[in-house]
C-alpha cells in the first residue's frame, strides 16, 4: 500500500487529551463547577493568549520553512514542529475549555465571615500545634509549594463550611487526625 494512504503516527494521538476534556473536567464531580480565583483565570488566560498570539504563529512559520525544503520524512524541524503544533493546540483546545466552563470568584468580594469558603486562606493547628496555612483554590491553580489547595482536595472538604475556632477531622493515610481552625481570612 503506498505511504500516501496510511496514517503516519509518532504515537502521540490528537485523542490523547488531558481527562479534564473527557467530560469529567479534571477531577472535578460530573455535575461541579469550575471554580476560579480571578488570579488564575488570569494566568489561563495569559497563557492561551501566548500560545495563539506568539508560540502557534512561530512554529508554523518554521514549519512552512521546513516543509519547503523538501523530503519531509528526515527533516528534523518539520517532524518537531508538527509534534509541537499538535501540543500546542491540544493545549489550547484544553485550556479553552476550561476557561469557558470557569466560575470566577473572588474572595476580596466576599462579606467578612470567619466561615470557610472556596477562596478562603485558612490557618490550622493540629494535635501538636503545628500551624499550616493554605488557601482554597481552583482545581487548576494548585501549588503546594505556596499552600494552594483544590477546593475537592481532602483537607479543603474537611474545612469548607466550618469556622474559626472549630476542630475538624481530616483524613489523611496515617489515619484520622483532628485538626483546629485557627484564622480565616479572604485575601
Amino acid at each position: 500500500m503506498s505511504k500516501a494512504f496510511t496514517k503516519e503516527s509518532d504515537g502521540d494521538d490528537e485523542d490523547d487529551l488531558p481527562d479534564a476534556l473527557d467530560g469529567n473536567m479534571g477531577g472535578l464531580p460530573a455535575t461541579a463547577k469550575n471554580y476560579m480565583t480571578p488570579e488564575g483565570f488570569a494566568r489561563m488566560r495569559d497563557e492561551l493568549s501566548t500560545l495563539m498570539r506568539k508560540e502557534r504563529p512561530e512554529v508554523v512559520k518554521v514549519v512552512t520553512w521546513a516543509a519547503g525544503n523538501g523530503d519531509r520524512s528526515e527533516n528534523g524541524d518539520y517532524i518537531y514542529g508538527k509534534k509541537r503544533l499538535r501540543e500546542i493546540d491540544r493545549r489550547v483546545r484544553y485550556l479553552s475549555k476550561r476557561l469557558a466552563n470557569a466560575e470566577v470568584v473572588d474572595p476580596a468580594t466576599r462579606a467578612k465571615t470567619d466561615q470557610v469558603f472556596f477562596g478562603a486562606t485558612v490557618t490550622t493547628a493540629n494535635a501538636e500545634d503545628k500551624e499550616r496555612t493554605v488557601k482554597i483554590v481552583g482545581v487548576d491553580e494548585v501549588d503546594l509549594t505556596k499552600g494552594h489547595v483544590s477546593w475537592i482536595s481532602p483537607i479543603a472538604r474537611a474545612l469548607l463550611r466550618a469556622q474559626e475556632g472549630d476542630v475538624v477531622r481530616l483524613r489523611t493515610p496515617a489515619g484520622d487526625e483532628e485538626i483546629e481552625i485557627v484564622k480565616v481570612a479572604y485575601i
